[in-house]
């Protein structure tokens, strides 16, 4: 399984980095054709368009007042959740299955 986390702001970057073994911080415009699982800082501009494309899982996380952008995003395809409790999910270890 390879997870490709899509995000420009560098503290959720490191907490990803931290939370997922081998996952790949990227900013726009990178590679995403190897990636099973998509995750996506709403606040990055177009990105859940590329990452639906790309026909992976995808986990948007936003924020939580923005609850517009959270259910487009989720008719979209995308797993949604507030950036509280990605975050959240991600410390412990429940945000990304390894066992598919």
């Amino acid at each position: 399984m390879t997870v490709v986390a899509i995000t420009t702001d560098l503290m959720d970057g490191s907490k990803i980095r931290s939370g997922i073994d081998g996952v790949r911080v990227v900013r726009p415009g990178a590679d995403l054709s190897d990636a099973s699982i998509v995750i996506v800082d709403l606040r990055v501009p177009g990105m859940l368009d590329v990452a639906i494309a790309t026909g992976a899982h995808v986990i948007a996380y936003g924020s939580h007042v923005d609850g517009a952008t959270l259910d487009a995003a989720a008719v979209a395809g995308a797993q949604t959740m507030p950036r509280s409790v990605f975050f959240r999910r991600l410390s412990e270890g429940t945000l990304v299955d390894r066992d598919d």
